[in-house]
């Protein structure tokens, strides 16, 4: 039996979706591999583990950047072993494939996309846009013809769409997301503190203390890296007002883009939208306060969806069902 799945290809996670079992593999997407023989050591947790803390004959990499292909070869190789993960190395029959892909690619990062699935063992691969996937998975009417925005922060992408009646009526697409925050979260620390910290810790800041609005409690973190001046392993204590002070730069490009999209909204489309409300996704979705500073620069109601990590492979999978339309187009 020919087995049907959603694949959220982001830079940060791939999530798969399973038709008939739902989501059912959430993994990094980071490959470690052997830079002498290229065989891949480890693919998901177990290769972010070692991204920074690997010796010199093996490589942590993430394939994906952008929310784009930029190392083909290693993207089909994970595609591969997710494929294998999800449907078994054994199969007599190739899975159908859905992934989602940033709104603002080009035709040829799109068909380096489709090429990869193939490649890795896809017997039909066929692509969706992130927010249209995510509008979907959040559950919204985007059939009806009413207007819908969904705004999904991914790690590389922020991706803006008002949706109505199943198209895509406006949108716009910044490649900036979770890892450009982590970026400027690690240059605040090395310029402030002398410090030098990783990808990693970076993002443990983010979860922890990390915040787009002003907290009612503001909250400290002990983070330790390695002293640019001493050149030793040193602790400081970094405060939610810095951090959210580092991160204001990407948070408003990202605002900005919303702002934008909903100045070139046809009116009646922004009159539903006022009513409706903006739906947040992805994992940007999860930073503290985003939805109040939205809320506050727009003066329209922000909700974050039910599951915003999940959105846009629920999205695929439920899109699955018309496959056989996709098909035929």
């Amino acid at each position: 039996m020919r087995v049907d799945i959603g694949i959220d290809l982001g830079t940060a996670n791939i999530i798969v979706f399973r038709k008939g079992k739902g989501v059912v593999l959430r993994e990094p997407s980071v490959v470690a591999m052997s830079t002498t023989t290229k065989k891949i050591k480890a693919v998901g947790e177990d290769a972010r583990l070692m991204l920074g803390r690997t010796p010199g004959n093996i490589v942590a990499v993430r394939p994906l950047s952008d929310g784009v292909i930029a190392d083909y070869t290693t993207t089909e190789k994970m595609l591969e072993y997710i494929l294998a993960k999800v449907c078994g190395r054994r199969r007599i029959f190739k899975p159908n494939v859905l992934i989602s892909v940033p709104i603002g690619i080009t035709n040829v990062e799109k068909r380096a996309v489709l090429q990869a699935a193939v490649a890795a063992g896809a017997g039909f691969a066929d692509t969706i846009e992130e927010p249209m996937a995510a509008a979907i998975g959040a559950g919204l009417p985007i059939s009806t013809p009413g207007g819908n925005m969904v705004v999904d922060i991914g790690g590389g992408t922020s991706d803006t769409a008002v949706i109505s009646l199943g198209g895509i009526v406006v949108s716009k697409s910044l490649r900036v997301g979770g890892n450009k925050i982590d970026e400027v979260i690690m240059r605040h620390i090395k310029n402030s503190f002398n410090l030098m910290i990783g990808d990693r810790t970076a993002e443990e800041i983010k979860i922890k203390i990390g915040s787009a609005y002003p907290l009612e409690q503001e909250m400290r973190l002990e983070v330790r890296g390695r002293d640019l001046i001493a050149g030793l392993p040193k602790t400081i204590d970094v405060t939610s007002e810095e951090v959210r002070s580092a991160m204001a730069e990407p948070i408003n490009l990202i605002v900005d883009r919303v702002k934008l999209t909903l100045e070139q909204t046809p009116p009646e489309l922004a009159s539903d939208i006022i009513e409706r409300g903006i739906t947040l996704t992805g994992g940007g979705a999860l930073i503290r306060g985003l939805d109040r500073l939205l809320s506050l620069e727009t003066n329209i109601p922000v909700h974050i969806a039910e599951d915003p990590l999940s959105c846009v492979a629920l999205g695929t999978g439920r899109a699955l069902e018309e496959m056989h339309v996709l098909r035929e187009g």
